[in-house]
């Protein structure tokens, strides 16, 4: 599935948080979004999935514009925040909530959970608690696996490597590469971590004010185009 966003503006107030002319994303791109705090990355990503009406301009996910249809919907996995879990079940009760939200039994869940056994490091299911009552680390793992367990044609995550561990880190880079790989799901990720976000991306987008400062193919050049921005500002700031 394909994303089209032409001439899309969001302001709070008497501030524009973003103002995007023209941002095609093809099928099958994963694409890492980077940007200091406040450049805008969470408010797109609201607008893409319509948690967040738009001054102006629109969003098409495979020709469908995602403020008057709910299409979009059958096909998009995306894990923003906590605010996207329902804390007062259980995990189980969670997975099983978003598997009937897509089609899935209980046991097909249970089945797309199964390559998420060494993520959970046993400390997911089977613990008799309420999400609520998890870790920050283990919230963002329960998160992300309902979005990615549901095999999605579009996914959409922000910040995946917040609260975890290194080691989980890793697996998260691991699956989200191979996600995009076999079953060419169109990616979309925002990451402080620059690192790993260069690493796995194809392309790379940098919002400053709500502004595409650059939008390119990955390569060691804009790589070192983006370190080099963000040392500038770190210097700027200081």
């Amino acid at each position: 599935m394909e994303l089209k966003i032409k001439n899309l503006v969001k302001r709070f107030g008497d501030k524009t948080a973003l103002d995007i002319s023209e941002l095609n994303i093809a099928k099958g791109t994963l694409l890492g979004l980077v940007g200091n705090n406040g450049a805008g990355k969470t408010t797109l990503f609201r607008l893409i999935l319509d948690l967040l009406k738009a001054d102006s301009g629109y969003v098409l996910s495979n020709e469908t514009d995602v403020s008057k249809s709910e299409d979009w919907k059958a096909y998009t996995g995306s894990f923003i925040d906590n605010r996207f879990l329902i804390e007062f079940l259980t995990p189980e009760e969670y997975f099983y909530f978003v598997g009937e939200c897509y089609g899935m039994n209980n046991e097909t869940v249970h089945e797309r959970l199964q390559p998420f056994t060494r993520f959970m490091n046993d400390e997911i299911l089977g613990q008799k608690k309420y999400i609520r009552n998890f870790s920050s680390g283990n919230k963002q793992k329960i998160g992300i696996m309902a979005a990615m367990m549901i095999r999605p044609e579009i996914l959409i995550l922000d910040e995946p490597f917040n609260f975890l561990d290194p080691s989980s880190q890793i697996e998260i880079r691991d699956m989200i590469l191979k996600l995009n790989k076999e079953l060419q799901t169109t990616v979309l990720i925002s990451s402080h971590n620059l690192n790993y976000t260069t690493e796995i991306s194809d392309r790379l987008v940098l919002l400053e004010k709500g502004l595409i400062l650059i939008d390119k193919n990955n390569s060691p050049e804009v790589i070192e185009e983006l370190n080099n921005y963000f040392i500038q500002k770190a210097n700027y700031e200081l």
